[in-house]
């Protein structure tokens, strides 16, 4: 099973490169965030046409996730996380697809920091990881995939001492994501690829992309029930450099038949 996550940045405006890129890549599984639209407005025709039921949780003009199954409709389960009743920021959704728990999400992004957006950011990280590990605690393969806004080592960035005051660097950002791995989480591309400078967002600006000024902020990770079977991880980097693409790169696993 190939299961990929994708930042589409805006999914109105970039509908013809995410259906393009399911064409070409044909992931089994596909995690998307920033759709930056309504529930209503959700193009579900258009992706049912080349072979996709979806899940999903919008929200006008800003965040939104989404679960695409090829073939399979998702059995939704959860959205939203719990412990902040006065959050209504569309940024989690949970499926089952194919015997696996596919947890969708889009971690804030904390800028500016310090300030109410970085302690936002950290409150969220807090009640996604209570999750995660209650997640842990019942078994069975998960996979948590997204744009979790963390660059989680020097390794992940061409340049950090440029990210070095930015929210997704700072070393509480940083620990929040090294907890998650201390539950059991397995970050699947850096697992497979120990060394490797793979990003998976290039900004638009001072041609990020062409100098591969990139980090690494979408991540895959896996049970540990799920990372055993992990057999493939890797980034489709062409897909960025398409016309009105998205600043980030899908990023996907290969996961064994159990």
């Amino acid at each position: 099973m190939k299961i990929a996550t994708y930042n589409v940045n805006g999914i109105r405006a970039r509908l013809p490169v995410l259906l393009d890129w399911l064409a070409a890549s044909r992931p089994d599984v596909a995690c998307l965030q920033e759709l930056k639209a309504a529930d209503e407005l959700f193009p579900e025709d258009a992706v049912r046409e080349i072979g996709y039921e979806a899940v999903w949780h919008g929200q006008k003009g800003f965040n939104g996730v989404a679960i695409l199954a090829r073939g399979e409709k998702p059995r939704e389960v959860r959205r939203g996380l719990l412990g902040d009743p006065e959050d209504v920021h569309s940024r989690y959704i949970e499926a089952e697809v194919g015997g696996i728990t596919v947890g969708c999400l889009y971690l804030p992004n904390g800028n500016p920091a310090p300030g109410p957006k970085f302690d936002y950011k950290l409150r969220w990280f807090d009640r996604f990881l209570a999750h995660a590990d209650s997640l842990i605690a019942q078994g069975g393969p998960v996979v948590l995939a997204g744009d979790y806004n963390v660059i989680p080592a020097e390794i992940d960035a061409r340049t950090p001492q440029r990210w070095a005051a930015d929210a997704l660097f700072l070393p509480e950002s940083r620990e929040a994501y090294r907890r998650a791995l201390a539950q059991g989480w397995t970050d699947a591309l850096r697992t497979l690829h120990p060394e490797a400078r793979m990003y998976t967002y290039w900004d638009y600006f001072r041609g990020a992309f062409e100098r591969d000024a990139g980090i690494r902020i979408d991540h895959l990770l896996l049970s540990p029930d799920l990372a055993p079977r992990l057999v493939a991880a890797g980034v489709d980097r062409d897909v960025r450099a398409w016309e009105k693409t998205s600043d980030h790169a899908p990023t996907w696993v290969e996961i064994a038949a159990d």
